[in-house]
């Protein structure tokens, strides 16, 4: 009855309105469209992708190009996937990352950042505490500047001490296994140098807290899912030990605290008490950032140029025409000494560093959205709403062939022109503010960058310089994507190499 009505109205309304009529009518329904349009394109959402980047990341395996995901012909630069329940935006323009990076009202890192180190590391009062949050972000200031140059003459220090009383020790070729021993190495001289070391002499302390912080670190891309931390073998009791053995009772029997660290407790026991154990969660949140991307990053380094003996070459003389110039010898014992200014000027080895990076980082940036978000892109305006996350995707960025010819070889120099630093590249005819993004952007760009490229650099100048290295397993390594979204990946296996001191 009321459609007969309807209809009947539509028809009078018609015929009264005669052509004329018919006219308004039409520009009235188009406005109408137009208006409707207008609410569609608001709240239009991106299409959603099944099937990559699943819950445990095991269907992303069987992928024969875990980089691209299916909707790579759809012709579509914005999708969302749902990961673990939680739908997140993907925005792969780097044209469009500025939407993201620059819109910190709706779109938080921290609310982010803060329920990941609560589920990682049983952090939980930074979500109820912003005044804690606010001074511990400022303690980052004493990773850069002066502050870095004495952590630099700390760490020179600290590999002066591993190398002579050990390695330096190996005049005939020693062989060892590849990870590991970028690991052992990377380990205990960033915990050295940021906590400083054991009062008491105690040999297993270092190796047994190495040991334990990779396996916590082996199940950190499951923690920070919403696999209950019970379903995930023993890591909740690795973390608890890791946790005790960072408290403040603990790290009081340290000698040689650097300043970032002494910053940092003198903040946290402003907040807790000197026994709560949450301290020690906060260290061991800061001691994964600083050693968990550093420590593949230096397998990836070493083993590119293990593998390629024309890099190895040049970086090998450009260290060489470095010590020249600055009057240092290699002769025995460790006598040389590089600042910070001098390590930043070696751009072959910071090139092969970078080209590391670019192959093995698949580092992701995330927002939490506070509430709903119409972003203006190129192709049009798309919706996020409130309670899901956004995230730019570099990896896509760094294998374009658009922006890297060849994207899948390794290229010590690719990020050399005419002599110097290459920082200029291109897509689609325009330059790019981003071209390579392993330490992330933004408000959550690493604040340790400076440090662990000063430390990979300073490892592998002293390596390179005091030892011959040869390749035994001379086979291509592949990643293993078990960090995918969360830093540089682990290789999928290791290789052997020996070493010795050159004579």
């Amino acid at each position: 009855m009321a459609g007969e009505v309807s209809a009947a109205m539509g028809r009078f309304s018609l015929e009264w309105l005669g052509l004329p009529g018919l006219a308004l009518a039409a520009a009235l329904l188009l406005l109408a469209l137009c208006l409707l349009d207008r609410r569609t394109r608001k709240n239009f959402l991106p299409p959603l992708i099944k099937g990559w980047v699943p819950y445990l990341g095991q269907e992303l395996l069987s992928r024969k190009d875990p980089l691209l995901p299916p909707c790579q012909n759809t012709h579509t630069d914005t999708y969302r996937v749902d990961l673990g329940g939680k739908y997140i935006t993907f925005i792969l323009d780097p044209f469009q990352y500025q939407l993201v990076i620059k819109n910190h009202k709706q779109l938080s890192f921290r609310l982010f950042s803060n329920k990941l180190l609560e589920k990682a590391f049983s952090i939980s009062q930074l979500q109820k505490n912003h005044d804690m949050n606010d001074e511990l972000h400022l303690c980052y200031q004493f990773l850069q500047g002066k502050s870095l140059d004495i952590l630099l003459e700390s760490m020179m220090q600290n590999l002066k001490q591993v190398f002579e009383s050990q390695l330096l020790k190996t005049t005939s070729w020693d062989t060892a296994q590849l990870y590991p021993f970028c690991s052992s190495i990377i380990f205990e001289i960033t915990f050295t140098t940021i906590y400083g070391k054991v009062l008491v002499c105690d040999n297993k302390f270092i190796s047994e807290l190495r040991d334990d912080f990779l396996k916590f670190d082996d199940k950190f891309a499951y923690l920070v899912s919403n696999i209950p931390i019970e379903l995930l073998g023993n890591v909740k009791s690795i973390r608890k030990k890791i946790i005790k053995c960072l408290s403040s009772e603990n790290l009081a029997k340290m000698q040689g605290w650097s300043e970032v660290f002494q910053s940092r407790q003198d903040v946290l026991e402003k907040y807790y008490v000197h026994e709560d154990l949450e301290i020690g969660a906060h260290h061991l949140g800061f001691l994964w950032a600083s050693v968990a991307n550093t420590i593949p990053t230096m397998f990836w380094a070493m083993y590119y140029l293990l593998r390629h003996p024309e890099a190895m070459a040049a970086v090998r003389d450009e260290i060489d025409r470095l010590l020249q110039s600055t009057g240092q010898k290699k002769g025995s014992g460790f006598p040389i000494h590089l600042t910070r200014e001098q390590l930043d000027s070696l751009i072959c080895l910071e090139s092969t560093i970078f080209e590391a990076l670019r192959l093995s980082s698949y580092s992701t940036t995330i927002r939490f959205v506070e509430e709903d978000l119409t972003l203006s892109a190129e192709t049009g305006d798309y919706c996020v709403r409130k309670g899901d996350l956004v995230a730019i995707f570099p990896p896509i960025l760094h294998g374009d062939p658009e922006i890297f010819e060849a994207p899948e070889e390794f290229r010590y120099d690719r990020f050399i022109e005419d002599g110097k630093k290459k920082t200029t590249f291109f897509k689609r005819g325009k330059k790019l503010k981003c071209y390579l993004m392993p330490f992330g952007t933004g408000t959550s760009k690493c604040p340790g960058r400076f440090f662990a490229l000063m430390e990979i650099k300073q490892l592998l100048v002293i390596l390179l310089t005091y030892f011959d290295l040869e390749i035994i397993d001379d086979k291509p390594i592949g990643l293993n994507y078990n960090r995918l979204l969360f830093g540089i990946q682990y290789p999928d296996s290791d290789v052997l190499f020996r070493y010795k001191v050159k004579s």
